[in-house]
């Protein structure tokens, strides 16, 4: 095919260009700038895809990614490491306002948004594939769901977590043979994890051997098991109460850059009725409550809601599904919510528009849910907007946007 020219990128991190037929298509690895040929190339009824061949003229926006797994395997964990960082921000603002205009239909301009302090070895959480009984471990490529390549580093991964993979790496012959995935975290306190998930099979005993290793070669770490269809649990390593398998941010310190602006749009809380929706481990919730706020939270993972109550401090919390439970919380003055990836269920959205709260502040990890559940919410202006780079090197991008009655 013809040169193409790539204008920009596109939300989950491909560059887009016109063909010489006019017909927009789609180059993952370009950036705008690039003048590029592609091959592969699929045509849609209206546009196409295909894959970089060759960069006729390089953009001044590349540089070199520092992942040598970036280039030699494809990997599909980052999308956007051959881009500069004032190149990578600008995208992820355009993500969020293109998605807000097109799809919630509102007149906004692209968000303002806060950068990461660390552009690598942030992550605290790194979830692994295995293939053919954990000879191949790693992640897979970007352009297939089905291959894996084998992991040396994670450069977006904190070198804690690292450190503890080149010792599991070396021992992975002890790894169950149905072996189909492996979580590492680092949690708050600095302790390591390392879930184990299997497929079908027999029951794993060799956990406490795993460990033993690990320890005998100057690592540490929680090792967990998680049978098809069952729950996880401590298997080696001591006891250690920290519910691995709950969802926590990936980049803390960044998390809780958003946490503290979300808390202090809300504005005053004392002795405020606030609910806190998709609560999590209870980080806002306890922030809330000694602010003076009357919380009530919602979450549906019981291990989450446990370990928030094993924090503190004493709050309203229930557990189980937004969209089954906001009829019996008492009618809130303020609402915060910071929804999975899927965004608020229609259910929450229309009890949220029926009940007009004096501000609701919504944290989104995806512009395409969060301009749904905006559309949802007409009679909700949009007060303020900030986005922060809490995923460096990838297309996500967390929004908090302030909603007030119109």
């Amino acid at each position: 095919m013809s040169a193409v020219r790539i204008l920009r990128i596109a939300t989950g991190g491909d560059g887009v260009g016109k063909q010489s037929d006019g017909k927009t298509i789609f180059i993952p690895r370009t950036a705008p700038g690039d003048l590029v040929e592609a091959s592969e190339v699929r045509s849609h009824q209206r546009f196409s895809r295909g894959r970089l061949l060759q960069i006729l003229e390089p953009s001044p926006h590349r540089v070199e990614p520092r992942c040598p797994h970036y280039v030699r395997d494809n990997c599909g964990g980052c999308q956007l490491q051959h881009l500069d960082t004032k190149t990578q921000l600008a995208s992820r603002q355009t993500f969020v306002g293109d998605a807000l205009r097109r799809i919630a239909k509102r007149a906004l301009p692209d968000p303002p948004i806060v950068p990461a302090e660390k552009p690598y070895d942030y992550r605290t959480k790194l979830t692994l594939h295995a293939h053919s009984g954990g000879r191949r471990i790693g992640l897979h490529p970007y352009y297939s769901a089905e291959d894996i390549f084998d992991l040396e580093w994670c450069h977006i991964t904190v070198p804690e977590l690292m450190k503890l993979w080149q010792v599991i790496r070396s021992l992975r012959s002890l790894l169950p043979a149905t072996v189909e995935q492996l979580v590492l975290r680092l949690d708050r306190r600095g302790n390591r994890h390392l879930l184990v998930r299997v497929g079908e099979g027999e029951a794993w005993s060799g956990g406490p051997r795993l460990a033993r290793e690990v320890q005998r070669r100057g690592e540490s770490v929680s090792l967990w098991y998680q049978p098809p269809d069952g729950a996880a649990r401590v298997v080696a390593g001591g006891p250690e109460a920290f519910p691995a398998t709950v969802f926590e941010q990936v980049h803390p310190e960044m998390g809780d850059r958003v946490r503290q602006f979300a808390i202090d749009r809300l504005g005053p809380v004392r002795g405020k009725k606030v609910w806190d929706l998709y609560a999590g481990i209870g980080e806002t919730t306890a922030q809330l409550a000694a602010l003076g706020a009357e919380v009530e939270s919602v979450e549906v993972d019981r291990r989450a809601v446990a370990e928030a109550e094993a924090r503190g401090p004493r709050a309203r919390r229930h557990t189980g599904r937004v969209e089954d439970l906001l009829r019996e919380l008492r009618a809130p003055d303020l609402v915060i919510a910071n929804p999975p990836r899927g965004g608020m269920e229609e259910a929450v959205t229309a009890e949220l528009a029926g009940m007009n709260p004096e501000r609701l502040v919504y944290i989104s990890c995806d512009p395409a849910t969060l301009a749904r559940d905006l559309q949802r919410l007409p009679r909700l202006r949009v007060s303020e907007m900030q986005a922060f780079d809490l995923f460096p090197q990838t297309a996500h991008v967390e929004t908090v946007v302030v909603l007030e009655p119109a």
